[in-house]
């Protein structure tokens, strides 16, 4: 197995963050990195804004629902979906652009966040660096929208904290991989009972840890997903302009 390999399938999200800055050598890497992720018709239809100031950085922590560790990782980077940037060459080319106000739209940007947070995950892995992305920059889009300076055409999609590891975590088990794989036509027969296993396997889990709050798989979705957790995200993204109505 090859060191790339390794790296991904010891992934741990890191909250705990040394003061030591990141080099701008390091960032410049992770950025790139991020900046050569593949994109859907090479729309490029993704941007990132680089947070460093402390102040900022604290001020996303208290709207992301007050996740101290965006305020004490030395780098935040916001994760943007950018249709303002191709609507500008969109216009040049003398058409006039409607993705944006799609299904496919939403999703082809999800997708390519989602590729770019990857790429930039695992180049900070490498250089010995610890993440955690950051879904809870959705929680509050509009203030984060006014904070960065976002123009019309874009939204945030997702966080990545990044800096030097102070204090590690421990690997977090998976639910049996063959409920991740399916082979040729998909079968979830097995699901309840791989569900019953990972419950009883992740608050033995919590149990190493002394985590004495700490949910099984199932209660913990029930608590989350039996509502729209990040309830402002469609009518922002909808005064942005990404409408979803195509």
């Amino acid at each position: 197995m090859n060191e790339t390999i390794k790296l991904q399938h010891n992934h741990r999200s890191i909250r705990s963050y040394k003061a030591d800055p990141v080099s701008d050598e390091m960032l410049n890497a992770i950025i790139e990195a991020g900046h050569r992720a593949p994109s859907s018709m090479n729309a490029q239809e993704i941007s990132v804004v680089v947070v460093r100031d402390a102040e900022r950085k604290t001020k996303i922590a208290e709207l992301a629902g007050g996740q101290a560790w965006i305020a004490q990782a030395p780098v935040f980077i916001a994760i943007v979906a950018d249709y303002n940037k191709t609507d500008i060459g969109v216009r040049k080319a003398g058409q006039t652009q409607v993705i944006h106000e799609s299904m496919e739209g939403l999703i082809v940007a999800g997708i390519d966040a989602g590729l770019v947070l990857a790429n930039m995950m695992v180049a900070a892995h490498s250089l010995g660096l610890g993440i955690v992305p950051i879904g809870g920059l959705r929680r509050s889009p509009q203030a984060i929208v006014d904070l960065l300076g976002l123009p019309q055409l874009t939204f945030p999609l997702v966080g990545l904290c990044i800096g030097h590891i102070e204090k590690d975590a421990p690997l977090k088990p998976r639910m049996d991989v063959n409920t991740f794989r399916h082979d040729e036509r998909y079968d979830a027969s097995h699901y309840q009972e791989a569900i019953d296993n990972y419950d009883a396997t992740i608050m033995e889990y919590w149990k190493q840890l002394g985590r004495t709050d700490g949910l099984s798989w199932s209660q913990n979705l029930g608590n989350n997903l039996k509502q729209v957790y990040y309830p402002q995200v469609k009518p922002v993204a909808a005064m942005q302009g990404l409408l979803n109505d195509k």
